[in-house]
């Protein structure tokens, strides 16, 4: 970080003018450890273009190291090649550390699971916070077994693959640490009914994205029967987008999902796109400081669901263009911010965005149906409430339909420390808002090593030239 660090807090600086700048953000965290995933079970080399390299990246890419992979890492040209096996996983035993990042958590523990090998599961307190019981049930119904070293439902665990099955147990344990001969996984073959799963994604729809893409290493095919309301969402429709590029089919029937028996993934080169929900903080410093802000090579199209925040924004006045150089944002003229009542449920990441700037906008602004960002990195809704109490802001809960929602009012924000919970999202959002208030200072801000390591940098370089 540059010059508003002091210490383990970072000072932001109100923007003496409106906000002009053009600026480049990392690869998307979604798609890059999606990308990881296939590229790994995929059979052949693969490279992966404009890769997002954070703690969480490096951690998925440090779990596929761990599990014997070929993984060759250049930062600076923002690339990854792996060499896949077909959905061998090159270690039988060994043990991985997450770190907090759910998607290797979710992603890696149904990898483990499907598998024919026995592996240990860490993760950071963070992560052991978050409840998997929903993802273990499942892959339970498939036929692995967990061994929970903590609280059930729980990081961290041990898991025996579905592929264990008439394996010797020695060959399973995960306290073997001698690589064995690989032998095929899953229980059924091409042409028998597909396997048949239960999965509740109402708490986070990762459990399904990762069924989906682990669904492929069942020979038979798998069938995902949805027992939640929820059945559909943005993430999960990037997953389906990435196994389709990637030579995998996966059917939705409006509830209900099937994928294929006999499919694998192909290898080859597959490009990241710029991270959407990083895009956001700076298109939302253009909307609170009257200014104007381009995200290089950011397109209309993109699949991230992140990119409903722009609808957002010009529902608050903000005009909103495709440019050359990519999506430029536009303050409304004469800098009136209007408030909004949007449900995010299908973009929850940028609620936090929102929150941030809405004391900006002349009314009350209601956001819908955001119940399960209380079992996230942090209690989101407990710490939004907090950080703008703490502004003097007026906020609160609200229900509609059985569905929790948070309201911000209209207001001056007053000096004040942020406290982050070790949630990059609430240092970066709230970062925006002392963009145009006093005195507003992060707390822990590298916790934003998480998904955009040099955010603070890239904020201060935008600063400096405004």
């Amino acid at each position: 970080m540059g010059a508003g660090e002091t210490g383990s807090v970072y000072k932001v600086r109100r923007a003496a003018h409106p906000i002009k700048a053009c600026v480049t953000v990392p690869g998307s965290k979604s798609v890059t450890n999606r990308a990881l995933f296939m590229a790994a079970i995929a059979c052949g080399h693969s490279v992966l273009e404009g890769a997002l390299f954070s703690d969480d990246s490096k951690h998925f890419i440090g779990s596929l190291e761990a599990l014997g992979y070929n993984v060759a890492v250049d930062e600076v040209d923002k690339k990854v090649e792996i060499d896949g096996l077909g959905g061998k996983i090159p270690n039988r035993t060994g043990t991985i550390d997450v770190g907090s990042a759910g998607t290797a958590a979710r992603f890696l523990t149904a990898m483990l699971a499907l598998s024919d090998g026995g592996y240990t599961i860490n993760a950071t307190p963070q992560m052991q916070a978050r409840p998997m019981d929903s993802l273990f049930e499942a892959l339970t119904e498939l036929g692995a077994e967990f061994e929970y070293l903590g609280e059930r439902g729980h990081l961290p665990v041990k898991v025996r693959g579905r592929g264990c099955h008439g394996v010797p147990d020695k060959n399973c344990s995960p306290d073997n640490a001698q690589n064995t001969a690989l032998v095929d996984t899953g229980t059924g073959n091409v042409g028998d009914k597909p396997a048949v799963v239960h999965i509740d994604i109402s708490r986070s729809t990762q459990f399904l994205s990762a069924l989906m893409m682990a669904g492929v290493l069942i020979p038979e095919g798998l069938d995902i029967k949805i027992t939640s309301e929820k059945t559909d969402g943005a993430y999960i429709r990037i997953t389906s987008a990435m196994m389709k590029a990637f030579g995998c089919n996966v059917e939705y029937d409006g509830h209900d999902y099937h994928v294929g028996a006999g499919q694998r993934y192909n290898p080859g080169k597959y490009y990241i796109e710029p991270d959407i929900s990083a895009a956001c903080y700076f298109w939302a410093a253009a909307a609170v400081t009257g200014g104007s802000v381009t995200v290089r090579e950011s397109r209309y199209g993109m699949m991230q669901g992140d990119m409903k925040f722009l609808d957002v924004l010009k529902k608050m006045g903000c005009t909103v263009n495709q440019t050359g150089e990519g999506i430029q944002v536009d303050a409304p003229d004469g800098g009136i911010l209007k408030p909004v009542d949007v449900d995010m449920n299908d973009f929850s990441d940028q609620s936090m965005t929102l929150a941030a700037i809405a004391p900006f906008a002349q009314g009350t602004t209601r956001i819908h149906n955001v119940g399960h960002i209380r079992l996230q990195e942090s209690d989101r809704i407990e710490a939004v409430l907090t950080n703008l109490r703490a502004m003097n802001i007026e906020c609160g809960t609200f229900t509609e339909d059985g569905k929790e929602g948070i309201y911000i009012c209209h207001g001056i924000p007053q000096p004040a420390h942020i406290k982050t919970f070790d949630d990059h999202r609430m240092a970066m959002a709230f970062a925006v808002t002392g963009l145009a208030a006093d005195g507003i200072v992060i707390e822990n801000p590298m916790c934003c090593r998480k998904t955009f390591e040099n955010f603070f940098d890239v904020l201060e370089a935008v600063l400096s030239k405004n």
